[in-house]
């Protein structure tokens, strides 16, 4: 078994719509069939138990070794706890081999899974040692590092149930929620408003405790000290108990609680001065440790919380009855679990030792040991919700620290009796005001029920009813799409909004081009998703991206499919037929929002048509004839329709007819060139879709103008010497189809066409593109351009040359290297009246050859 290719398919994809790990995969001989290898299933279940089965009840087909990997892959990560389901193996075109398609929750953790699948599968043909153990270990192990923490998970969870779409900006808990200029970003249980002010004040104890002193909120008293000595004077001021603690920690780090001797204070102090350079001394208050968390301007959760304690059996030692708790599966290292295990740190020695306890000690039964004074649940204490019976005067008082520091969310730590009365009535205090607060103690509690914090958050970040999201308008199809992408936003600026465009020319915020190039892939569309200055987003979706990662986003408000035809980059990654093509640009109308979502497809190109029954939202079909049975069938249902009567384009459903003169869009060259009619018809349909006015979308296709600027490449006109000079990057036969069309409407005395084409095309289709060109111009110039993709030199002009082979009009015939030269020799031979259409290939220097020409007459 050989693997030829691996992926990331980050996105809704040809398979589904779960982030994937793709694999082709050679199997050779036997491997086709793993009946054929003796012994090989028994060995495969002896390393790996669990693996599923691999033939299905009923089914008799091979199974190959590809279809093992995919079990195994799939299991692997089940087993380690993954929450992933979904798999696939399908057999490619070519002999023996397949793709491999398993679900991942973490790309890393995928990737490794289906490492140690193949290193699985090798062992059981080989019948060597696999270790089952250690690769799950390793799998949990990476999955635990890598997944979102509980805190962060639960805000996202509650983002992901309210709509709201996210992505992880780093491997850390960096999250971006929304899109656009309706993006916002939380850091762990931070939002992006939390100050980093208030951060700064919070990390001073000292500092926090002076300005809730004089917003009247009830504090234990205190001050920052020196030295040991310092400490223990401090001590006898405030009288004891007291509390040392680190100016500057967190998570109860280097905190010692309820000293009453010299000898508690100087060992409390070194204990803290590890921790920070600044150590703070307070007066103890008694009573139960409280956290209590803000959120906005609401307490929405509140925890006792118990130090770590064990309690004695009359047998085991203090060190076995830890041992026997950490045993505990809601027991972890560091955040990931519900709780988090015990260790007999120094802090914990220290606090036994001064209760006269060693961890060798064997409490009697019934007898409660407290291993430490602080009951933070990093360092395995517990938690009992007491939400409800929070006394009001109480939660004002909280809330109340949460504004004096600053912070918009915080998690408060109270030492009172009870909850259940205001902080004076008990003589209770605020100690600690916390950002970043952790949440998984009001989530999962080890008593009480768990608080929907993360809801909470996110009600407080969006509105209810905002789902953070910007129209998103997925264009794709064989051609036209850059165009239909280019007059979509110029319809959308119309309605005032800033445009985020992905197309194969660029990038473009605003009309200022970000990046150049083609950028018709999922990157450039996360970029134009992650801008914060973009309120529509127009992207180009071209087939390469789509089969390399899948879509750059989870769903689109409109989809386009402007035509498949007869396809174009056909016989590359096992897309061999318009039909697979199809299947590959409906992806996008499958992503379509449900219920508020629509198409925009083409009636008249069957296999767009055919995509309206895979659409979970609703669709408008657009086609020049009226009486296509496509449009008309739809039209009689009552549905929304784009179509052309009396040299107007008109859009009609039940309740709305729209008129658009052809002679007001200056794209149409008053209705002469039938793409770019069909163009205009689907950026209306894709306005019409978002709900925007109809003087909207009139003024935004009457005032679009199709030039080098506008639409590189997209049939630029020029006039030259007086002829006609038409350029345009039309590559495949259709467009070819389409500019002939365009082109019998424009009179000439002679016509002329400089071309090359692809190399990583079919022979075919490119022999397709000059049989077409031969019955339509009287002189071919052929040039062979940079990039001959894979073919030997000459190899292209060859096929086109025999293209031309029964042309029924071309007379002259001739053939130059290079790009530039072929576009110079065509212009100097262009006469008074004539036409030159020159299919340009390095489109932005070719252009500007053009326009210097022209400009020097």
């Amino acid at each position: 078994m050989k693997v030829l290719r691996i992926r990331a398919l980050r996105g809704p994809n040809l398979w589904s719509q779960h982030t994937s790990i793709e694999a082709t995969v050679f199997c050779s001989g036997s491997e086709n069939s793993i009946d054929t290898i003796p012994g090989f299933e028994a060995r495969l279940r002896e390393r790996f138990p669990e693996i599923s089965l691999l033939q299905p009840a009923g089914h008799h087909e091979a199974v190959t070794m590809a279809h093992v990997l995919e079990f195994a892959t799939l299991g692997l990560q089940v087993q380690a706890g993954c929450p992933v389901t979904f798999s696939r193996t399908v057999q490619t075109p070519e002999a023996n081999t397949y793709r491999v398609i398993v679900g991942y929750s973490e790309e890393k953790v995928g990737l490794l899974a289906f490492e140690l699948a193949q290193a699985l599968c090798t062992s059981a043909i080989d019948d060597s040692a696999f270790d089952l153990s250690d690769a799950l270990h390793r799998l949990r192990e990476l999955n635990e590092d890598i997944r979102l923490g509980p805190s962060t998970g639960a805000i996202v969870q509650a983002a992901v149930a309210r709509g709201i779409p996210f992505r992880r900006l780093t491997e850390g808990s960096l999250v971006q929620f929304g899109w656009g200029s309706k993006q916002r970003r939380i850091q762990a249980s931070e939002s992006d408003r939390t100050s980093a002010v208030a951060e700064s004040i919070v990390q001073d104890k000292e500092l926090t405790k002076t300005l809730l002193h004089a917003a009247g909120i009830p504090v234990p008293l205190g001050r920052e000290v020196h030295d040991v000595e310092d400490a223990w004077l401090a001590a006898c001021e405030i009288g004891v108990p007291v509390v040392i603690k680190p100016l500057d920690s967190n998570q109860g780090k280097g905190v010692t609680v309820n000293l009453v001797t010299a000898e508690q204070v100087k060992a409390a102090y070194m204990i803290a001065a590890e921790i920070s350079d600044n150590v703070l001394v307070e007066r103890y208050i008694p009573g139960h440790d409280y956290r209590m968390l803000v959120v906005g301007n609401k307490l929405v959760a509140a925890a006792r919380r118990e130090p770590p304690q064990v309690i004695g059996d009359g047998v085991q030692s203090i060190y076995e009855l830890v041992e026997q708790i950490n045993r505990d599966p809601m027991r972890g290292e560091g955040h990931v679990t519900s709780l988090t295990k015990i260790h007999l740190d120094e802090i914990s020695i220290a606090h036994l030792a001064a209760q006269g306890l060693t961890a060798e000690s064997i409490p009697v039964k019934g007898m409660r040991v407290v291993l430490r004074k602080n009951a933070n649940l990093s360092t395995g204490g517990t938690a009992t919700d007491v939400t409800d019976d929070v006394h009001p005067e109480l939660a004002a008082r909280v809330i109340a620290a949460a504004k004096v520091v600053g912070l918009d969310i915080c998690g408060v730590d109270v030492v009172c009796d009870n909850v259940m009365s205001s902080l004076e009535d008990q003589g209770g205090g605020v100690i600690e005001v916390n950002a970043a607060p952790g949440l998984r103690m009001h989530l999962q509690p080890s008593y009480g029920k768990g608080r929907a914090v993360g809801e909470a958050i996110i009600d407080y970040m969006f509105p209810q009813g905002e789902n953070a999201r910007i129209p998103v308008i997925a264009v794709t199809g064989t051609n036209g799409k850059t165009t239909t992408t280019r007059l979509i936003a110029n319809v959308l600026q119309r309605d005032q909004k800033r445009v985020g465009v992905t197309c194969t020319d660029g990038v473009y915020v605003d009309e200022q081009c970000m990046d150049t190039g083609d950028c018709s892939g999922p990157k450039s569309a996360r970029n134009i998703l992650f801008h914060p200055d973009v309120d529509a987003a127009i992207l180009e979706t071209a087939r390469g991206g789509l089969l390399r990662e899948g879509l750059g986003f989870d769903r689109c408000d409109v989809a386009v499919v402007t035509n498949i035809g007869m396809g174009d980059h056909l016989g590359m990654a096992y897309i061999n037929t318009a039909e697979e093509l199809a299947v590959v640009k409906r992806i996008v109308v499958q992503n379509v929002a449900p219920k508020t979502g629509y198409a925009v497809l083409n009636a008249a190109d069957p296999l767009v048509a055919s995509m309206a029954e895979h659409c979970p939202g609703s669709v408008i079909f657009f086609a020049q004839d009226r009486h296509h049975p496509v449009l008309a069938m739809h039209r009689a249902q009552h549905k929304r329709v784009i179509y052309m009567e009396s040299s107007c384009i008109v859009a009609a459903s039940e309740t709305v007819e729209y008129r658009i003169p052809l002679n007001e869009i200056p794209l149409t060259k008053n209705g002469s060139i039938n793409f770019q009619i069909e163009n205009v018809m689907a950026a209306i349909g894709a306005g019409w879709a978002l709900g925007l006015e109809w003087a909207v979308i009139h003024d935004g296709v009457a005032s679009f103008v199709s030039n080098t600027q506008t639409a590189p490449g997209r049939f630029n006109l020029f006039n030259y010497r007086n002829a006609t000079l038409i350029a345009d990057y039309g590559h495949n036969p259709d467009a070819i189809q389409a500019l002939v069309s365009a082109i019998d409407n424009i009179p000439s005395k002679k016509r002329s066409v400089v071309i090359s084409a692809a190399g990583d095309r079919r022979d075919e289709d490119i022999r397709q593109q000059t049989r077409i060109l031969g019955d339509a111009f009287d002189e071919v110039v052929l040039y062979q351009d940079q990039c001959q993709r894979g073919r030997a030199d000459g190899e292209v002009l060859s096929l086109l040359r025999e293209g031309l082979g029964n042309a029924k009009r071309t007379q002259k015939v001739s053939e130059i290297v290079g790009e530039a030269i072929a576009i110079d020799a065509a212009l100097s031979n262009l006469q008074d009246g004539e036409l030159c259409l020159i299919l340009v290939d390095q489109v932005e220097q070719s252009l500007g050859q053009i326009n210097n020409r022209i400009a020097l007459g």
